[in-house]
């Protein structure tokens, strides 16, 4: 590391509710983070559509550029993250020609199943891209467009991704960064540039995509337009990791390759590293997907309903009471264990309009107790995740190369001290939890690699174990978790 000054870069990291600016600065070996905006990003529902207001986060992104120059802080570059498959449709003219679709939107639930009758097999499918089949992929999107005649389609010249699209709009220069173009459902694992087969499905081609960049390319500078607004110099964009995950993977604190990993918050992902993609007959049985990683590996994960159940209850409970997430917690710590249990990724979970409802609704059809109390749902959500955390993790154990030794747990949900002991208990391993920043880390971190301050991912993890405080927890009572996994086991299967 070169250490001679002090140095900061500004991490622009979206997620599915809200949005934060974070400047890290790096001071002697270690990064130091400071939060500088932090904002809401509202699922817009207007006629049964449900779109995300790309103009609000772009405002959000210059007010926290003006906040900088306010307070007279120097920054290197700037590194935007958001969660994938969304995009934006661009004219020929370079304008958006509406506001993106949020992927809960439900005309794609019926998409996979249409494209697998008309177009190609489903297993054609996940053999061509290695990844996981979920309605909402960008494959399916597309092709729901197509399907619906939707107008936008056809004079569409660039399909760009939300952290592409976002960074468009700073630099007026046009990237598809690898990573996030990897979740789409369109990209070929193995050459990683665009399927034209599938393309072609879309009556679209590589055309309609900007070329292809891997984290650490500079995009461009911030355009005249953007400096005008902020009072700021042209300051360098920086393609990170725009997916999420990847940022948040790259920034685990793993001081060896023998681990999973769990970035754990609205979805669960969890995952190990692949030097090359695996794509066989038993990922295709298992639903597993091959996602770009930062430094050019494969993360091999599969997405799992994460905080999304307990953050919906939590919207229903704040209707009669201010309830915090410890509140939740605490109720939750105070309850029966192993009273009930639900299949997380049950389609019923994916856009109910009532969580509450559902999770009863589960319980009673399995035949199982009905949980009532706020306490009683969270410990059912609680232990439930723990256990399909279980049920993920013995079947990486059979796709990996190498023994997994250890879990670590990042982004938000690795402050829930509850479910982390719970997951340790359940999976049997030791399980390490920190940082909670870790998609803002690995974001700043990427930049700082891009201006040489980094070597590689493990100078960029020695640097995460150096700056962050890692709480471990070693499993307990596992006989009695195994016990009741296998009851798990049978009611997740039956709906």
């Amino acid at each position: 590391m070169n250490e001679s000054r002090l140095i900061s870069f500004l991490a622009i990291d979206l997620g599915a509710s809200s949005g934060r600016a974070i400047l890290g600065t790096i001071r002697n070996s270690k990064l130091e983070l400071k939060e500088v905006n932090r904002f809401v990003n509202p699922i817009i529902d207007v006629n049964d559509r449900l779109y995300w207001d790309l103009f609000h986060l772009y405002s959000e992104i210059l007010k926290s550029l003006k906040y900088i120059q306010h307070q007279g802080i120097e920054i290197e570059s700037i590194g935007i993250d958001t969660w994938g498959v969304d995009f934006v449709s661009f004219g020929k003219d370079g304008e958006p020609l509406r506001m993106p679709y949020c992927y809960r939107d439900t005309h794609t639930f019926p998409a996979p199943k249409k494209f697998f009758d008309k177009i190609l097999s489903k297993k054609e499918t996940y053999l061509k891209t290695g990844i996981q089949i979920m309605n909402f992929n960008s494959l399916f999107q597309l092709f729901t467009q197509q399907e619906d005649n939707n107008p936008v389609y056809p004079i569409t010249d660039k399909f760009l991704f939300m952290p592409d699209a976002l960074s468009y709009l700073l630099t007026n220069k046009m990237v598809t960064e690898y990573t996030i173009a990897s979740t789409s459902q369109l990209l070929n694992p193995f050459t990683r540039s665009f399927d034209e087969e599938l393309l072609c499905t879309l009556n679209i081609s590589k055309e309609n995509f900007a070329p292809i960049v891997f984290p650490g390319t500079q995009i461009g500078t911030l355009s005249e337009s953007a400096q005008k607004q902020t009072n700021l110099g042209a300051i360098p964009v920086i393609a990170v990791a725009g997916h999420d995950t990847a940022s948040a993977v790259i920034a685990t604190p793993a001081e060896n390759g023998n681990f999973a990993y769990l970035s754990s918050g609205t979805w669960s992902l969890m995952g190990i590293e692949s030097k090359e993609p695996v794509v066989n007959e038993e990922t295709y049985s298992l639903n597993f997907t091959n996602e770009g990683g930062a430094d050019g590996s494969i993360r091999l994960l599969k997405n799992i309903c994460g905080m999304w159940l307990i953050e919906q209850c939590r919207k229903e409970w704040a209707k009669e009471k201010d309830i915090s997430y410890d509140d939740i917690v605490l109720e939750a710590t105070q309850s029966e264990p192993f009273k009930c249990f639900i299949n997380p990724d049950a389609p019923c979970f994916t856009s109910p309009e009532s969580m509450i409802d559902e999770i009863q609704n589960y319980c009673r059809q399995t035949r199982q107790f009905v949980p009532q109390s706020v306490g009683e749902i969270a410990r059912c959500i609680y232990e439930s995740l723990a256990f399909r955390y279980k049920q993920v993790l013995e079947n990486l154990k059979g796709l990996a190369g190498f023994p997994i030794e250890t879990l670590h747990i990042i982004g938000g949900g690795s402050q829930n001290n509850m479910l982390n002991r719970f997951t340790a208990n359940a999976i049997g391993i030791t399980v390490i939890a920190g940082p909670s920043e870790a998609t803002a880390i690995g974001n700043i971190l990427l930049q700082a690699k891009a201006f040489g301050l980094a070597a590689d991912k493990n100078d960029m993890r020695e640097m995460v174990r150096n700056s962050v405080n890692l709480v471990r927890f070693e499993p307990q009572d596992t006989n009695l978790w195994n016990k009741h996994y296998n009851k798990y086991s049978d009611v997740s299967n039956k709906l």
